[in-house]
């Protein structure tokens, strides 16, 4: 059947989400794509749902990127500040489940294609994780190479964002080939896939001492 899923489809379908990480960045700098539920993350399934997952989880990261930035300025009222910090919270929830539901849709499309003899060793980060710091780097990329450009700096400036460009670009390229490399190990049966469930407690009101000590009665 021309839509049976292989180990070869999931890793042309992990190449198109790496290499929309680096076109998006552009993209999303003239205009953000805009999502019914940008709090949610949401169940899909298959290879729609892979690339789908993975933008979203590169949008939040390309959001939290900018709050990050505004954050650091001093010359903002501590109000702003503050609300940054909520917003970047909320977003790193969002982020978190999203790289879990990554693993998940990739989980359900791997299973029934993994081998009977398939060990239980798994990799230090799963594959989920790992798109999660590729976008980043292709953030770091982006903006590396618009400081490169700035005309009120000086050679020294550009020369040093340059060169921190070509690491980040060279570092990026050689995780990419890691990636697909753990899926080649999940076919041979060498490595297991896993999610990585994150169980963060900080904006758990029952699990974070500084929320239930201090509640309000």
């Amino acid at each position: 059947m021309a839509d049976q899923m292989t180990f070869d489809r999931i890793r042309t379908a992990l190449g198109d989400c790496m290499a929309h990480q680096m076109r998006s960045v552009m993209d999303w700098h003239f205009g953000e794509p805009v999502y019914d539920d940008p709090d949610e993350a949401p169940e899909l399934e298959g290879i729609s749902g892979l690339r789908e997952l993975s933008a979203r989880l590169h949008w939040v990261n390309f959001r939290m990127w900018h709050l990050e930035d505004r954050a650091r300025r001093r010359d903002l009222d501590a109000s702003v500040i503050a609300e940054c910090k909520y917003a970047y919270d909320r977003l790193n929830q969002v982020r978190n489940a999203l790289t879990e539901r990554l693993d998940e849709c990739l989980w359900s499309m791997m299973e029934p294609l993994l081998p009977e003899q398939a060990g239980s060793n798994m990799a230090t980060e799963t594959v989920g994780c790992v798109l999660g710091r590729l976008s980043v780097e292709a953030l770091r990329i982006y903006h590396l190479k618009e400081q490169a450009r700035r005309r009120d700096v000086d050679h020294g400036h550009v020369n040093a964002c340059t060169g921190m460009c070509a690491d980040v670009e060279a570092q990026r390229e050689a995780v990419g080939r890691a990636v697909l490399g753990l899926i080649d190990q999940y076919e041979a049966g060498t490595l297991r896939p896993a999610v990585h469930r994150f169980f963060k407690m900080y904006n758990d009101p029952d699990l974070n001492p500084e929320l239930y000590k201090n509640k309000q009665e």
